[in-house]
């Protein structure tokens, strides 16, 4: 028997007084095993029990761990038909496919996938949503959406008017706006924590640029500059004799970047007017030469006496049958022209003008 007695009765020490005693309700609760005759109050059969181990709860429904992500819950990956209707009801006739796949979402939620059969969406899949709540024997659809899937035709990434225009493109009458938070800039009357720098923006401050080059625009040009075609990985700096800073035609430039960059004033070299690091190098370098080989005198020529070619001529061809010969007698008509023509008198032959002044463009009835 447990004498349990009246809340009150068993706080002390919380504003109550205690010095007066309270009547306390007296409850007797009988538990299994326990006898009233005992003098402990505790039965053998009472004792035997409390040497067994302490039982766990059942767990309920509610706590069952839940399932995988991986397995669709059965009730939904059945619902194929209701998903289908769903999708045929936003779809246009005739653009929802076969069934693909069912893929989990969560606890007792899934996606199932049907093909997608309208021009110009090749690859594309109605994505189809349902879920069922605890106990219930009916997946609801959730919601019907067209998605792309891996071999889908898409559009070409989004990119902002202001990030289109890459480094190259810009042409001779081409302007770019405006930027006011560039961050490769910076005001002329910021102090960068370099001397050089410091200078040319006191200068700078009310006589020039309101913006000058920052730190990062500084340490981004000279990556760029380091690592592209006139920095010490180009070809002709791998193939060159020498680098770029012990060539006379090397001229540093000012500022942070003195160190590391300047420009070449060769003008036989691919780098010429351009900014070059001073571990880059090319064949125009000015201490350098090439190897120069000596000229080897050519040996006497030889008559070879003792050996002959022999040459094949073609056959000469016979002449035509037909053929009348060069000293052959010329027709009667021309033989009777040439005979009945006067010969000319010496005096006339003395008259005549030789035909080299002759001018044969004049006018014949100028001429005497």
């Amino acid at each position: 028997m447990i004498r349990v007695g009246h809340p009150e009765s068993a706080v002390r020490g919380h504003g109550r007084p205690t010095g007066r005693r309270t009547a306390a309700r007296r409850t007797r609760v009988c538990l299994p095993g326990v006898s009233r005759g005992s003098p402990s109050g505790v039965s053998p059969a009472g004792a035997a029990m409390g040497e067994n181990r302490r039982v766990p709860a059942t767990p309920s429904l509610h706590d069952a761990p839940a399932r995988p992500a991986e397995e669709p819950d059965a009730i939904c990956a059945a619902a194929v038909g209701g998903a289908e209707a769903a999708a045929r009801e936003i779809a246009d006739p005739g653009a929802v496919g076969e069934h693909l796949s069912v893929v989990a979402e969560g606890v007792r939620t899934a996606t199932h996938f049907f093909a997608c059969t309208a021009k110009g969406y090749r690859g594309w899949r109605w994505a189809v949503t349902v879920a069922r709540a605890s106990r219930a024997r009916h997946a609801t659809v959730s919601e019907v959406v067209l998605l792309p899937g891996p071999d889908a035709v898409l559009a070409p990434v989004w990119v902002p008017w202001a990030d289109r225009i890459a480094p190259g493109d810009l042409g001779a009458s081409d302007a770019l706006p405006y930027r006011a938070d560039d961050p490769h800039l910076e005001p002329g009357y910021a102090s960068a924590g370099d001397e050089a720098v410091d200078e040319v923006a006191l200068w700078e401050l009310g006589l020039g640029r309101g913006r000058v080059l920052s730190a990062e625009g500084r340490d981004a040009a000279a990556t760029r500059w380091y690592l592209g075609d006139r920095g010490p990985a180009a070809d002709e700096a791998v193939n060159a004799a020498a680098p770029c800073s012990t060539c006379g035609y090397w001229l540093s430039l000012a500022g942070p970047l003195r160190q590391m960059f300047g420009v070449c004033a060769n003008e036989w070299s691919p780098s010429d007017g351009r900014v070059v690091s001073v571990d880059h190098g090319c064949g125009a370098h000015s201490e350098t030469d090439v190897e120069r080989v000596d000229p080897q005198p050519l040996p006497a020529p030889i008559l070879d006496e003792t050996g002959h070619e022999a040459i094949v001529l073609p056959p000469r061809e016979a002449p035509a049958p037909d053929a009348q010969p060069t000293d052959a007698e010329p027709p009667a008509d021309v033989r009777s022209a040439d005979a009945d023509a006067e010969p000319l008198a010496d005096a006339e032959l003395a008259d005549a003008q030789p035909l080299a002044d002759v001018d044969l463009g004049a006018d014949p009835a100028a001429q005497p």
